[in-house]
This record gives C-alpha cells, sequence and structure tokens, in this order.
C-alpha cells in the first residue's frame, strides 16, 4: 500500500470531526451543555446518531473537544506566551492578548459557546467547572505577572494592586464579549479593552 492511499480515510474521518465540534459550537451557543441533544448534533453535522457516537461516545467527550476548539485559534499565542514571558516583556505580552481579543470577533459563534458555558459551568457539578476555573485563574495570573513587572517598573499607571487590576481587565473583557453578542454595531472589544489598558500601560501605545 502506498502512503498515498492511506491518508483518504483519515482526511475523511477529519472532515467528519469538523462537521461534528462545528455543529457543537452552535448547538451548546444556542442552548448550553445541557440543552444541546446528541440526536440534534448529529442533526447539525449531517451525519446518523450511530456515526456521531463513533467519533464520540459521550456528550461530554464532545464538549471537551469543543473547548479545546475554542482554544484552537489563540493557540498559537498561549504557546508562545511562555516565550513572551509577561513577568519579562509585559507590553509585549498584553499587545499579543489584544490580538487573540481581535481574532476573537471573527468567531462570533465560540464566543457565543463561551458565554453560555461559562454561565452554565459556575456550578460545581457542571462538566466544564474545572476548565474554567483553570482557564480563568491562568489568564488572571498572566494579567497578574504583567501588572506586576509594570509596577516594579514605575510603568503601570493605577493604585490599584496587580492581582485586582488582573481581575478587573477579566471581568471587563468578558463583559464587553456579552454587550458585543447583543449590539455588535455598538460594541467594539478591541477599541475599548485597548483604551483601558492604555489608562494604566501608557507604553503600550508606543509601537
Amino acid at each position: 500500500m502506498n502512503a498515498s492511499s492511506g491518508r483518504g480515510p483519515y482526511a475523511k474521518s477529519a472532515e467528519v470531526r469538523r462537521r461534528i465540534l462545528e455543529a457543537c459550537v452552535d448547538a451548546f451557543g444556542e442552548t448550553g451543555f445541557y440543552g444541546a441533544t446528541m440526536k440534534d448534533i448529529a442533526k447539525r453535522a449531517e451525519i446518523s446518531h450511530t456515526g456521531l457516537l463513533h467519533h464520540f461516545a459521550r456528550k461530554e467527550d464532545l464538549l471537551i473537544a469543543v473547548l479545546e476548539l475554542r482554544d484552537e485559534r489563540g493557540a498559537q499565542f498561549l504557546k508562545s506566551a511562555d516565550a513572551i514571558d509577561p513577568a519579562a516583556h509585559p507590553v509585549e505580552a498584553l499587545r499579543g492578548m489584544l490580538a487573540v481579543i481581535v481574532d476573537s470577533e471573527l468567531q462570533p459563534g465560540i464566543m457565543e459557546l463561551h458565554c453560555v458555558l461559562s454561565g452554565e459551568a459556575t456550578s460545581p457539578g457542571h462538566p466544564a467547572h474545572t476548565y474554567f476555573a483553570n482557564r480563568y485563574r491562568s489568564v488572571r495570573r498572566f494579567y497578574t505577572e504583567a501588572y506586576t513587572a509594570l509596577a516594579e517598573r514605575g510603568e503601570l499607571r493605577s493604585d490599584v494592586d496587580p492581582r485586582t487590576l488582573a481581575a478587573m481587565t477579566l471581568a471587563l473583557i468578558n463583559g464587553l464579549q456579552a454587550q458585543w453578542l447583543f449590539d455588535r454595531d455598538s460594541v467594539t472589544m478591541e477599541s475599548a479593552i485597548r483604551a483601558f489598558l492604555v489608562s494604566v500601560v501608557p507604553g503600550l501605545v508606543a509601537r
């Protein structure tokens, strides 16, 4: 068997999985994890219920895969975030996070998914509770490290301690995401978040 003949089934399987995950983004974004059903997801993906179970045996498995998809487009920056150490290069790190936010406006379905699931997942029994708890903790730590480094350099224009300022920043981002989903013509997340960051980190303006 030559190498090319082995790629056909794999490519087809990958395409089906992609369709399933896109269907999940829509279903979970509209009705949440508990409201969506496996049969509805299969119908949206245009495959049989049995075909869906072949790829994902449980709805929890789908949820994990969808949450990974939610992070996929920001992964390139997040993977390099260790290289763009917020403690060593705080301004560059903040600019990188702004780039991720700009990109998120191109993914309204995934943003809806994030808003719906993060609200549901406040319950400790929700299957995504640990994911969101860890995610928020990680993002707060990222901003805390950046703000702490800037404060030590005398480049932070705020009397609020870095940890609290980090929590405020994340609250602003989440709030703007929700507002943008209700009124995309009037709310521009990137410019609002940039304005806030520049008010506390004047050096963010210079390039």
